[in-house]
């Protein structure tokens, strides 16, 4: 069948043509699509508590008390089995503090709640281990001799991913040998930031950096360590207040947190 426009206006026939997607459209809001929508999480420190716990529990060696913050931070998404809306989407995209992301990059394991967590927590409990690896190492080629002598024990609850790897190591660190010359490795600032870690003391890229920052300057930091790797995220949508600090390696972390607590030069993004 051969259907004709000649006998409508121009006008008429642009109104006939604009209900497939005015139909479309309508069926696209209502619709859920494959993103998620992630926000600035909380942040924890792991010199302190999270949850009435301690983050870092040591024992068979004397710690140190310690001052200011070193606080993880987080990003907190829809979850795997929740929809997301196109006018989510489209709210997200136009929000500073909101991301819109494809959901397997969020959750590469499927939409199976237990198995997202599973995985999680699996990459949680590999960087609590690369993180205590990392952070004995260190103090061992820095002099500290108990390193043999000291178990450690970390308790984020159900907080799960690497990236906390760097900041668990840092805590050790404080928690044990602080600076090095008897003072606090924060300065007694509010230090915050993210990056995995490797056993060998390498810093990686975690995403979620510009929420990361907006969480971490929301409950008080004034300082972020962000992989070099995401400089140019972090700064997208920097927050006021906050400065960054690029790094690359933990014993780089180290001196530079020195650094900022002498009011040295620092590395910047």
């Amino acid at each position: 069948m051969v259907f004709s426009f000649a006998r409508f206006s121009r006008g008429q026939a642009l109104a006939v043509c604009a209900l497939p997607v005015v139909a479309l459209l309508a069926v696209a809001a209502v619709a859920p699509l494959p993103f998620a929508v992630a926000q600035p999480g909380g942040t924890a420190n792991v010199l302190g508590k999270y949850e009435g716990k301690p983050v870092l529990t040591i024992s068979g060696v004397p710690t140190r008390e310690t001052k200011g913050a070193l606080r993880m931070t987080t990003i907190a998404a829809t979850g795997p089995q929740m929809d997301v809306r196109l006018g989510d989407v489209v709210d997200g995209w136009f929000r500073t503090d909101r991301a819109v992301m494809p959901k397997d990059s969020v959750y590469p394991t499927g939409d199976d709640v237990k198995e997202v967590q599973k995985h999680n927590l699996g990459d949680m409990k590999k960087s609590q281990d690369e993180a205590v690896k990392a952070a004995m190492a260190y103090l061992k080629a820095n002099g500290y001799d108990d390193t043999g002598k000291a178990d450690v024990r970390v308790d984020l609850g159900k907080v799960g991913g690497p990236s906390a790897g760097l900041f668990l190591s840092l805590g050790i660190i404080d928690k044990l040998d602080g600076d090095g010359s008897g003072g606090d490795l924060t300065g007694g600032r509010d230090i915050a930031g993210t990056g995995t870690i490797t056993a060998s003391g390498e810093v990686g890229p975690v995403g979620g950096v510009a929420l990361k920052t907006q969480g971490a300057r929301r409950d008080g930091a004034s300082v972020f360590l962000v992989p070099r790797a995401e400089c140019a995220d972090a700064k997208a949508e920097l927050p006021k207040g906050l400065r960054l600090v690029p790094v690359t390696t933990l014993k780089g972390t180290v001196e530079a947190l020195r650094a900022l607590g002498k009011g040295g030069e620092l590395p910047s993004c």
